[in-house]
């Protein structure tokens, strides 16, 4: 099969050698990672710049990444000792600026998760404004109309149908309703909490020697990439790299339990996650994330290949289905690790079982969505 893709790809990034493919590819990341540090740094001063501020460090962790994978990637054709260097380094770059990101997006996804199964609050709470207290806010958010709650279900394509008679009951099971709002001020409380920190470890990591050792190695890559004399040849060498990159997702694929994961609602994700073991959950998960990780490996040497041409809708829909089984397993820890706090109300406890299981479900659904890509992709190479 990475004969066959080999075949259609090979050649999708024009003429001339590898050389001057990778090099193009990551003058152009370095470009942008220096552009989009311009702007961060531009925007930090000022008071009105914080949502621009927030995409640019976006857009320089997503060149980052791009600039660590190609470097694994193609590490035969490029320097051996400056590639071993660089690339711990913007793992490292990219990891710490993704932690505030990451906290924010699970705060919402469980605040929204436990929206939807506990229908309207018991008890409606202020719309939100300066001075309100964690518990009366997620009271507010959890009070918004049903039609709202449907709308938000059906975000990035994932169906989540509200349970039959649920609003036309007066809402979920009461032991859901009256712990759902202490639940969402517990999970605001903790993540935030959370969240402060891993902004305050950014702007160290901004601040800091090994980060601008960081920057001043992508500003000399902007101008000046370190190839191996095998770069200089036929643009083969560089097809070849990328083949090995999608012969260890293929491989990494194949011990997948696809064939459960081709059934929903299986329970095998939600069983793992109520094992006594705390790592239950990681374990099972771990081989989902280190596919996830050879699937963004594989579409960024496909990047170098292709150049600027539209990638693969299939392999955009399996990459996005394995971002949002990483989110929802994350999801469901973040309410395990809540609902281990010391002397909580059962009712606040039970909310929170509910909502791991709502989201160790969209793990399972993940999975589900990522077997059907992936098998037409299959199909498609064939």
């Amino acid at each position: 099969m990475a004969q066959q893709h080999h075949e259609m790809t090979g050649t999708g990034s024009g003429s001339g050698t590898a050389g001057e493919a990778l090099t193009a590819y990551l003058q152009d990341q370095a470009t942008e990672f220096l552009r989009s540090l311009r702007v961060h740094r531009e925007s930090s001063t000022d008071a009105q710049g914080a949502e621009e501020s927030l995409e640019a460090s976006v857009s320089l962790r997503r060149a980052a990444r791009r600039i660590g994978g190609t470097l694994h990637t193609f590490r035969p054709l490029l320097d051996a000792d400056w590639a071993s260097s660089l690339r711990p380094e913007l793992a490292w770059l990219s990891g710490t600026l993704a932690q505030e990101h990451a906290y924010a997006t699970r705060l919402d996804r469980l605040l929204e998760a436990l929206h939807r199964l506990s229908g309207p609050a018991p008890v409606p709470g202020p719309s939100g404004r300066a001075g309100s207290s964690g518990a009366l806010h997620a009271a507010a958010a959890l009070a918004a109309p049903v039609a709202g709650r449907r709308s938000t279900a059906r975000q990035n394509g994932w169906a989540q149908p509200t349970a039959p008679g649920a609003a036309d009951a007066g809402g979920a099971p009461r032991g859901l309703a009256v712990g759902a709002a202490k639940a969402a001020a517990l999970l605001e409380r903790q993540l935030t909490l959370a969240r402060t920190r891993a902004h305050s470890t950014a702007l160290q990591a901004f601040g800091s020697s090994r980060f601008h050792a960081v920057a001043d190695n992508v500003a000399v890559l902007a101008s000046e990439v370190p190839l191996k004399d095998a770069a200089k040849g036929a643009e083969k060498e560089l097809a070849e790299q990328a083949e090995q990159a999608r012969d260890a997702l293929d491989e990494a694929v194949a011990a997948l339990p696809l064939g459960q994961a081709g059934h929903p609602y299986n329970a095998g994700a939600l069983s793992h996650g109520l094992a006594p073991t705390d790592t239950a959950p990681d374990a099972q998960d771990a081989p989902w994330l280190q596919v996830r990780s050879l699937l963004r490996l594989h579409r960024y040497a496909q990047e170098v290949l292709l150049g600027h041409a539209r990638p693969d809708p299939r392999i955009a829909d399996a990459s996005h289905a394995l971002n949002v089984h990483r989110e929802a397993a994350s999801a469901a820890g973040a309410a395990a690790q809540a609902a281990r706090t010391p002397r909580i109300a059962p009712a606040t406890a039970y909310a929170l079982g509910v909502l791991h299981a709502d989201q160790r479900h969209e793990v399972e659904a993940a999975r589900f969505v990522f077997q059907r890509a992936w098998l037409r992709e299959e199909a498609r190479t064939r």
